[in-house]
């Protein structure tokens, strides 16, 4: 049996046409058109009026804390089940972030412990969808409206997605994505920043381009940074948006069919399948082994390396990260079920090229690992 690898994207669509375009006409900087019509594609899907493309999902939260003004002293409430950067980007701005734990079933975090988090010094909220449903949205905008806070949606894992029928990337005064590959649209790197505020993205496309001056170029007033998207990867974008409906049913597909053949499996908690709000796109399938598996997520993603599988870890909680510990913070804090998640969580193959059959024999071997 060949390796099924736990992401490979899908790139039939007009990706080659598109890359032949700006290699014939020259334009591969940041400068060509691509990028602009990317932007514009991308702020549509979202109901934004602003789309600014950036060289990575990471930098675009660095960006819009930054255009948000947050900076020393300010506190910006997040969950500490997610990935580095979105914490990494409040601390680097010297700011603190305030960390809620993880609701067992959504792995989203847990928004009833917001408000207890709240303090005079608390400046945002940062909103972060986990790996196919999004976060419970409306309870947090009531909160940011009450308390006077920004709210930053990190929609990384989810193009396409809708809460409540409204696009995820509309939500708050700025939000970012990653187009990573294993992205359900990727630019190989890439990210952009949405939103509706004329001078939020207008601080985003200085910041993005080391705060360049319009009449005085090389006189800076401030420092930014060179995060510029390339005119190929922008290319790649606009093939892979033209097919993001087609891409959220086929994850949907899969998703179902997972479940299908995984649901009697009693000792592995499955992703939920939908909430009164949304329905899973499924970024990737997750599992949390029960207490009664006597392994850990290490020992699984093992045994099923040794059947050709790939599999990656959930993400490891902030409070937990070594640099961040190095640095004295967290040292209370304690998030229980986040910390499950850590420890007894992992996800299977879920790219857009998976096939049927390899999603089959992916649950074959999951069974012959987990029985």
């Amino acid at each position: 049996m060949d390796f099924i690898p736990v992401n490979e994207p899908l790139l039939d669509g007009n990706e080659k046409k598109y890359l032949n375009q700006c290699i014939d006409t020259g334009w591969i900087s940041s400068e060509g058109n691509f990028v602009k019509q990317f932007e514009q594609m991308m702020a549509a899907k979202c109901d934004r009026k602003y789309g600014i493309a950036v060289s990575n999902g990471s930098v675009a939260i660095d960006a819009a804390i930054a255009a948000l003004g947050i900076t020393k002293g300010d506190e910006v409430i997040m969950p500490t089940f997610t990935i580095i950067s979105c914490a990494a980007a409040i601390v680097r701005a010297g700011a603190l972030p305030i960390l809620i734990d993880a609701d067992p079933i959504t792995w989203n975090m847990d928004v009833n412990q917001i408000e207890s988090k709240i303090t005079p010094r608390a400046k945002a909220i940062m909103i972060v969808h986990i790996y196919g449903l999004p976060v419970d949205v409306d309870p947090i905008l009531e909160l940011a409206d009450k308390y006077g806070l920004f709210i930053i949606e990190d929609a990384a894992e989810m193009h396409g997605q809708t809460y409540k029928d409204r696009p995820c990337g509309s939500f708050g005064d700025i939000s970012t994505f990653s187009f990573y590959p294993n992205k359900h649209i990727t630019t190989g790197e890439g990210g952009m920043i949405v939103t509706n505020d004329p001078k939020l993205a207008e601080r985003c496309q200085s910041l993005r381009n080391l705060c360049f001056q319009p009449h005085k170029r090389f006189v800076h007033e401030e420092l930014g940074w060179n995060m510029r998207m390339s005119n190929l990867q922008a290319a790649l974008g606009v093939a892979q948006l033209e097919r993001l409906d087609e891409f959220v049913k086929r994850k949907r597909q899969m998703g179902k069919i997972y479940t299908k053949l995984l649901t009697d499996i009693t000792t592995i908690q499955l992703p939920l399948a939908k909430t009164d709000y949304a329905e899973n796109i499924y970024w990737v399938y997750g599992l949390i082994l029960n207490d009664e598996v006597p392994f850990d997520t290490e020992t699984a993603m093992k045994k099923l390396s040794e059947y050709k599988i790939g599999t990656r870890p959930f993400f490891w909680c902030m409070h937990e990260q070594p640099v961040f510990q190095k640095m004295g913070l967290f040292e209370k804090v304690s998030c229980p079920v986040a910390e499950k998640l850590a420890r007894r969580g992992f996800y299977v193959p879920s790219g857009l090229a998976l096939t049927e059959e390899q999603i089959g024999q992916v649950s074959t071997n999951l069974r012959e690992v987990l029985l």
